[in-house]
């Protein structure tokens, strides 16, 4: 690394701390981290097999499902391993483009899993308001287009955040990230230099992929429960809310751990840093490891599915 002004520098390589004032019980938060990690890969490779190999299910509902779980799969992967490299195996370092890389690579998957979940909302809506329009509107085409758009959003978005950080920072305080993972903020917070650009397209990025996805998924749910509550029937309106139920679930899951985690991390002194660290630990492997268990419950075609298959296996 070259030396700058006698203590400012820029860094090569970066090393992560882990969760601070946590550092001698690291190795057992490992253990339910890597428990979480290992059920997640196992429930969403599980509802992906169970998606692909069932054409009954090959429908827009289960199709956005199939996407959200091979996203879990990927976003979980792309912190677990370099946590426990950490917890665990005392491997803290890493090169400054790799963190970058990991950086782009999160919170992509981060946007991709919340336009999967408006995806899937919309989807709802369509499905509850129009019923007799769902097959003409979510086409084959348009799902494809859905899944393109859903996908290269964030790729796209993240990408100046990462190009701001490169070029625009060039001094550092320190190489010592109070993280488990390259989080822009966190690396942010280590530059010498204005970083007021790199804040404000952070929080305009959050908002283009977080923000917007939330507001149009509340504003579909409401016209949804509207809707619900003027049918007639009352079966017909437990039916409806069952078919949301676990898309609901999901939505509160994922959203309320990311609101917690954005909150904490922009508090300041306020809130200890092992909380907040925590906390994006959580609000990135939680949702990749409750949502098998949500709609391997809540979705029947699923659970009858699973039912089936491990039946198969014991008569065998």
């Amino acid at each position: 690394m070259s030396i700058t002004n006698g203590t400012l520098f820029m860094p090569s390589v970066l090393i992560f701390i882990g969760i601070p004032g946590l550092e001698t019980v690291q190795c057992w938060i490992g253990i339910p981290f890597c428990a979480m990690y290992i059920i997640a890969l196992i429930g969403n490779s599980l509802l992906l097999i169970i998606i692909k190999s069932e054409p009954s299910l090959h429908e827009p509902m289960y199709i956005f499902l199939a996407m959200l779980g091979a996203t879990d799969i990927a976003l979980s992967t792309s912190i677990v391993p370099k946590m426990l490299g950490i917890f665990w195996f005392h491997l803290p370092e890493s090169y400054f483009d790799a963190c970058l890389f990991q950086m782009w690579l999160i919170h992509t998957f981060q946007g991709i899993e919340s336009g999967v979940l408006l995806a899937m909302a919309l989807d709802r809506y369509i499905a509850i308001c129009y019923p007799l329009r769902h097959a003409t509107i979510f086409t084959r085409q348009l799902v494809t287009h859905i899944r393109i758009g859903v996908t290269l959003r964030p790729a796209i978005l993240v990408i100046p955040c990462l190009l701001l950080i490169k070029f625009h920072l060039k001094l550092y305080r320190t190489r010592l990230i109070s993280h488990t993972y390259c989080e822009h903020m966190a690396l942010v917070k280590l530059a010498t230099e204005d970083v007021y650009i790199n804040k404000f397209y952070g929080l305009l990025g959050a908002f283009i992929v977080g923000g917007l996805d939330f507001i149009l998924t509340t504003l579909s749910y409401i016209q949804i429960f509207i809707t619900v509550f003027h049918l007639p029937q009352k079966e017909a309106r437990l039916k409806a809310f069952n078919t949301c139920i676990p898309h609901i679930c999901v939505f509160f899951q994922f959203y309320l751990l990311a609101f917690f985690s954005f909150f904490t991390h922009r508090s300041g002194s306020y809130i200890p840093s092992y909380i907040h660290i925590t906390l994006s630990n959580l609000y990135l492997l939680v949702p990749p490891f409750l949502n098998p268990f949500v709609y391997g419950m809540k979705t029947k075609h699923i659970r009858d599915k699973v039912v089936k298959m491990f039946c198969s296996k014991d008569q065998a």
